[in-house]
């Protein structure tokens, strides 16, 4: 299972989903589904902005956990 670890970053950071808009412009709607884990797929361009704006790997943002 692929766990979803954005909300918890942006809290460890003191960051909110609007931050991270601004900071990648990408679409609040796109965002906001990652946030709330209700998306089902996520481009390599999407996984790299967060990455460039959060400082991170994409092993921060999802984290493989077995079944």
């Amino acid at each position: 299972m692929i766990e979803n670890r954005f909300a918890i970053l942006l809290a460890q950071k003191k960051l909110d989903k609007s931050d991270i808009v601004k900071m990648t412009g990408l679409d609040n709607h796109t965002v906001n589904k990652i946030y709330k884990n209700e998306t089902t797929k996520i481009t390599f361009n999407t996984l790299d902005k967060l990455c460039f704006a959060l400082e991170c790997t994409t092993n921060d943002i999802l984290k493989y956990v077995p079944d």
